[in-house]
């Protein structure tokens, strides 16, 4: 009777691994479903939510373009107003075109504007005039040297 009780237990341990009426199967057919419907919808929607955030962003775009475009639109009517001013007119000719009313003398000066304190302008040459003259002969001998050169 010893040897049955010995053959039982290994048997009831085979037993207690297999699902039984008190234990429930970890993944069921339902939750299998409804696993792969949620994925169906994620991978469906997912296309036209890509298409949808690219369309606000090209729709935030062309706003910021339209915005944009109307600013320069009322700074080209700001302007066509003022050309219709005669003054103004007069003023850009005086300005642009050096043009003078009759009895007035025109001066036109030549080279940059010469600083207040009497001082070189950044740039300009320094030194004597014959050797800034010789300098720019030079240069100038080197620049049809290195152009003749083959």
């Amino acid at each position: 009777m010893s040897a049955p009780t010995t053959d039982a237990r290994p048997r009831a341990e085979a037993r207690s691994d297999a699902p039984g009426p008190g234990k429930k199967p970890s993944l069921t057919s339902r939750a299998l479903v409804l696993a792969v419907v949620i994925a169906t919808l994620v991978v469906a929607l997912s296309m036209p939510a890509r298409a949808w955030f690219s369309q606000r962003s090209q729709i935030a775009a062309l706003r910021a373009d339209v915005d944009a475009t109307q600013q320069r639109v009322s700074d080209l009517q700001v302007q066509v107003e003022r050309w219709k001013d005669p003054n103004f007119v007069a003023a850009e000719a005086r300005r642009r075109l050096h043009f003078v009313l009759p009895g007035e003398v025109g001066y036109v000066t030549l080279g940059g504007p010469a600083t207040a304190t009497g001082a070189a302008a950044p740039g300009a040459p320094t030194g004597t005039w014959y050797t800034t003259l010789w300098g720019a002969l030079q240069e100038a001998d080197d620049h049809a040297a290195t152009a003749t050169a083959p």
